[in-house]
């Protein structure tokens, strides 16, 4: 029996994201009394699991696997599972988490939990605290199957460090055929990604145009991160959809969302609910993002973020 933890990278480089499944996945394992193993495909460094306790890395390189596919990666980890007979599988609760978990809960016959945010409170029964009704709410759901699969929710359980001296494992499943094919694949270089962002900086209609939004850019290179936007701002074609945030977007989880010229739509409070400081500019008081949000600025995005910006380049230059 043991703990699989599936482990993410882009373009070779492990997210920051999979850290903190590691080190909960590590933790589980203690609970139970087993072990963890760390399924790391396509990474070019999988010994940096380490230093969140993965004594076991069960390596995959696979070039039919560096485009992500949900039924092929169900697939694999499957095997992995089998493998390393886990009772629990542990994923990140963010889009490919939530592709890809069902479908192994189905093969292998177990139940699911989405959007854990919390150790498990019971191992018998197996019971884990979950976020419900768009992260308004938690309930506490028991797992009665032999194998467990649950998503655990972004920073949730945090960077915990336990380094171990682990050995890596060159694993080789085979691969299906899943029936689909990708005939383009655009990918944004360069930037920080709203999956990855600790910090996000998003805005809406209340900017007026795509000409203005050069100071959400700015703002967030000050910050070091993502630009996102409301959902109509991508309907208008002012932002590419892959900045879309909200319940019918991105979900956002970071540490730190400041929200410029958007109202807060259900939908879009829906989806960065989960972020932990909620920031808002707006010239409406009466905009529902107010009382969402921790902080609220009332006030013309086009005077207050100027200002902002120059405070924190002002903040840094002294403090370097």
């Amino acid at each position: 029996m043991s703990v699989l933890v599936v482990a993410e990278s882009s373009e070779g480089k492990l997210k920051k994201s999979t850290f903190e499944v590691v080190a909960y996945g590590k933790k589980v394992a203690e609970q139970l009394g087993t072990n963890m193993v760390v399924l790391a495909i396509n990474a070019n460094e999988p010994n940096q699991l380490y230093t969140y306790g993965a004594e076991k890395v069960l390596s995959v390189t696979n070039d039919a696997l560096k485009t992500f596919n949900a039924k092929i990666y169900a697939n694999v980890i499957q095997q992995a599972a089998e493998k390393e007979s886990a009772a629990v599988v542990v994923v990140e609760s963010n889009a490919n988490g939530l592709y890809v978990a069902p479908m192994v809960a189905v093969s292998l016959n177990a139940g699911f939990a989405s959007n854990v945010v919390a150790l498990p409170s019971s191992t018998a029964p197996f019971t884990v605290k979950r976020k419900a009704f768009s992260s308004k709410g938690f309930n506490n759901t028991q797992i009665t199957t032999d194998v467990k699969v649950i998503a655990l929710a972004k920073n949730s359980y945090g960077l915990v460090e336990g380094e171990v001296a682990g050995t890596i494992e060159e694993f080789s499943p085979s691969v299906i055929e899943s029936g689909v094919s990708s005939t383009s694949i655009e990918q944004t270089t360069g930037k920080i990604t709203i999956a990855d962002a600790d910090i996000v900086v998003s805005g809406g209609r209340g900017l007026k145009g795509p000409e203005n939004w050069g100071m959400v850019e700015e703002l967030a290179e000050v910050l070091g991160a993502a630009t996102a936007c409301s959902k109509p701002v991508s309907d208008l074609g002012w932002r590419s959809h892959s900045e879309h945030v909200g319940q019918t977007g991105k979900p956002v989880a970071s540490n730190l969302y400041i929200a410029i010229g958007i109202s807060g739509a259900i939908q879009h409070l829906a989806g960065i609910n989960s972020s932990k400081v909620k920031v808002v500019i707006n010239t409406d008081p009466e905009a529902p993002f107010f009382k969402a949000a921790d902080y609220g600025i009332v006030g013309d995005a086009f005077e207050v973020v100027p200002k902002l910006i120059e405070k924190l380049k002002n903040f840094k230059e002294n403090n370097a």
